[in-house]
């Protein structure tokens, strides 16, 4: 009976001493996002602008993840109370499906200040429509950053041709020099968009189609089509291959676009040339956006700090710095953007018919052409495992050794150049993302 009274004691302690925190919490927002995904002085500027806007004082809490799945578990089991997550587009597909989100509380923004509203793309607006048949995402969650998923590939070793289709990292003349993202979503979509050509061209698939396919075919023909490809592979990388690249240490590099941005501007220094395309048969689109988990305490604030990172100025900001796109579809974002160097390109999907041929980097904003051949990845659910299997058996003992052995001669150089990098006033650093 002691023990009894003596456990009822310390429950009751600790449901008041949650009961105080949230309380305490009004003034606090716990902010959960990628490494290196927001423009320095940001959080201050949101702080300061929070407290002209309501009149409360507000002060974030800013925390790091590296990995969707690590973040997904710390909410799915109600053991953190983050009040603005920025998942992946299948993981906020996934927490959906779970109940583990809030609606947007959009009544709780003046219009005056609704940047949510004002500078929606459609183009944002109709993928994250398709991301549950059910319940429309948009209620629950505003983009934040996208992209494509291609090649990187060097001009001197590397034609366009070459490089704008999928099957170049089965090329035997590039053995030994290519990279593939250590990343199993990302490489599965492209892989079966490639095997599934002749059911596309003929209509009895369609890209969506594949990214719904789990089947246990679908996932062999993928792992045939890699292992075909993994003697002539040098590395599946987590995170180094834009380095490598720009060190001539690999000519082809299945990867992001937001990567692709970073790494292309860094050889360029160092008279190294590389271009970035989507194979002609298709790619995957992806994107991150902001939510506001069940658990979270300060639903207002955090309704505030993602209108906040809608706001244009801020976006551009966080973009620069980033080197990933915002998902911003207010002209301002485009304009910021504009470089006659590049020809134009048709981005009346994302920013309306007023930028049907504007001159911008077609890898930051592909044409309207190449968006049409790409698709949004979906969650696997159960199937997810399966995916992960056959991405172990893929990578072997081959990758390890490998990667290992290109870390092994890079990693002092990475960060020295790391360090130097992190110091020099470049327009675009890129963020440490792992989708």
């Amino acid at each position: 009976m002691k023990k009894f009274f003596a456990a009822a004691a310390v429950a009751a302690t600790l449901i008041s001493s949650i009961s105080l925190g949230a309380a305490d919490r009004k003034d606090v927002l716990k902010v959960y996002n990628w490494s290196s995904y927001i423009a320095e002085g940001v959080i201050a500027d949101f702080e300061a602008w929070y407290k002209a806007q309501t009149g409360e004082t507000i002060e974030v809490k800013y925390m790091t993840f590296d990995v969707n799945e690590a973040m997904l578990s710390k909410i799915e089991k109600g053991h953190e109370d983050y009040d603005v997550v920025c998942p992946s587009d299948y993981i906020i597909e996934r927490m959906l499906n779970e109940d583990l989100l809030l609606p947007l509380d959009f009544a709780a923004l003046p219009d005056s200040i609704n940047y949510i509203a004002a500078n929606r793309s459609p183009y944002m607006t109709k993928m994250f429509r398709s991301i549950n048949p059910d319940v429309d995402a948009n209620d629950y969650s505003v983009a934040y950053m996208w992209g494509t998923t291609g090649i990187i590939y060097n001009t001197e070793f590397v034609t366009k041709e070459e490089a704008s289709t999928w099957n170049v990292v089965r090329n035997p003349k590039f053995a030994g020099k290519i990279l593939i993202k250590d990343a199993p979503r990302d490489v599965y979509g492209p892989v079966l968009i490639y095997l599934k050509q002749e059911e596309l061209k003929n209509g009895t698939v369609t890209l969506q189609d594949l990214m719904m396919d789990s089947s246990p075919e679908s996932i062999e023909a993928v792992k045939a089509f890699l292992m075909e490809a993994k003697p002539g592979v040098c590395g599946f990388e987590a995170d180094l291959g834009k380095e490598q690249m720009t060190k001539n240490r690999a000519y082809i590099s299945l990867n992001w676009s937001g990567d692709a941005v970073w790494a292309i501007e860094e050889a360029a220094a160092v008279g190294v040339n590389l271009d970035y395309v989507v194979p002609e048969e298709g790619s995957t689109v992806w994107f991150d956006g902001w939510v506001i988990p069940k658990y979270s305490v300060n639903r207002k604030a955090a309704t505030y700090f993602i209108d906040f990172m809608c706001r244009p100025d801020i976006a551009i900001r966080n973009m620069e710095e980033t080197g990933y796109i915002a998902s911003c579809g207010a002209m301002e974002v485009l304009e910021s953007q504009i470089d006659s160097t590049f020809a134009p390109v048709n981005l009346s999907y994302f920013f309306g018919e007023e930028a049907s041929a504007v001159c911008v980097d077609p890898i930051l904003y592909p044409d309207q052409s190449v968006i049409e051949r790409c698709a949004l990845e979906h969650d696997w659910g159960e199937r997810t495992e399966d995916l992960l299997s056959m991405w172990q058996e893929v990578k072997g003992s081959k990758a390890g050794v490998s990667t290992y052995i290109i870390i092994g001669l890079v990693v002092v150089a990475i960060a020295a150049a790391a360090v130097f990098s992190s110091r020099k006033k470049n327009s675009r650093k890129r963020g440490g993302k792992r989708r």
